[in-house]
């Protein structure tokens, strides 16, 4: 077995998907494997993933099936869930090994910063990885790491359209508490600067008191701007 799994969904990402995958030809160089499971883009990404990637797989639209898809045939002891658009640090896989090696812990994730000229930008990544430490609950751009076996065990991803990363958190932490990594994942802050970081923030904030009073996440997803199996979602 390989100590880690890098698995990717994707979506019409071909503008950064060399880029993404470039940045973790060193990762692969110390053993880990990266998976890029494709979730039918229009475009060309999965012929630019195949020379840099070990397994290019198809799956059915939506990053909770496009994931469990890519952790099945994943042959690492821990997995890692990293969205195209997320840069792991240099060091980061010496750095979940490491976490998880010290102790009792089968999970956790990164803190963020994000990329972009919005100042803003800086106060969403201090009040996400503030409120990450609070809950015990990770997003998927937090990048998200766990032992396969205790992936499992928690019955993989719920396949919902949307807050996939909520209900894994919640799931995980049944198991243990999260390792909250301070070493920033770099995130893109394309989403903010298309729609405006207050009109996102306030949204999300909606959707996930809508979801935890027990919306339904179709509904959620749509109102976020993602029709399941039809359109991508916001990016």
């Amino acid at each position: 077995m390989r100590r880690l799994s890098i698995v990717m969904p994707v979506l019409d990402e071909e503008a950064g998907i060399v880029e993404a995958l470039a940045a973790l030809v060193p990762l692969r160089a110390r053993g880990a494997e990266v998976i890029v499971v494709d979730g039918g883009s229009r475009d060309a990404t999965p012929e630019l993933a195949r020379p840099l990637a070990d397994l290019v797989l198809t799956a059915p639209r939506g990053r909770a099936s496009q994931m469990n898809a890519g952790a099945e045939r994943a042959c690492g002891e821990v997995l890692i869930f990293l969205h195209a658009d997320v840069g792991l640090p240099p060091e980061g896989d010496r750095l979940m090994l490491a976490a998880l090696a010290s102790g009792r812990r089968v999970w956790g994730r990164f803190d963020v910063r994000f990329a972009g000229s919005l100042r803003m930008l800086r106060v969403v990544a201090f009040m996400m990885n503030w409120r990450s430490r609070l809950t015990g609950i990770a997003t998927g751009d937090q990048a998200i790491f766990v032992r396969s076996e205790a992936f499992r065990r928690v019955g993989c991803y719920k396949d919902i359209a949307l807050m996939e990363d909520i209900a894994m958190s919640k799931a995980l932490k049944r198991l243990s508490p999260p390792l909250a990594l301070r070493t920033p994942v770099i995130v893109s802050g394309r989403r903010f600067e298309k729609h405006g970081v207050r009109r996102l923030i306030l949204l999300m904030w909606r959707l996930r008191l809508a979801y935890f009073f027990g919306a339904d996440p179709d509904r959620l997803a749509r109102r976020y701007g993602y029709r399941p199996n039809a359109d991508r979602a916001v990016d």
